[in-house]
């Protein structure tokens, strides 16, 4: 979803258009906010300890990290390939 809210904004208030560079703006907004949440969960498990693991649920996975951000990656070109064709139809409707 961030993926669309990062693409939905520019369009809306800046004068960026449809294109190759909203791509990759949104991409880079999509990873940031996984980088951010990462860093939420591993300053998490710094202050909470073992006890961070209950609401963190990393399991000892040592990749869950890059797993984590790889798969906000993926899930933000499926939201671009899949929906933004409808998203610019939206828009252009005035919704």
């Amino acid at each position: 979803m961030p993926a669309v809210v990062a693409r939905e904004i520019p369009l809306r208030c800046t004068p960026l258009r449809p294109g190759r560079r909203l791509t990759a703006l949104v991409l880079c907004v999509v990873m940031a906010v996984s980088a951010t949440w990462e860093l939420f969960e591993w300053l998490s498990a710094v202050v909470g300890g073992s006890s961070a693991d209950d609401f963190l649920g990393t399991q000892g996975d040592v990749g869950g990290t890059q797993w984590d951000m790889f798969m906000a990656g993926v899930g933000a070109i499926t939201s671009l390939l899949l929906l933004s064709r409808l998203q610019d139809k939206q828009l252009r409707a005035g919704r």
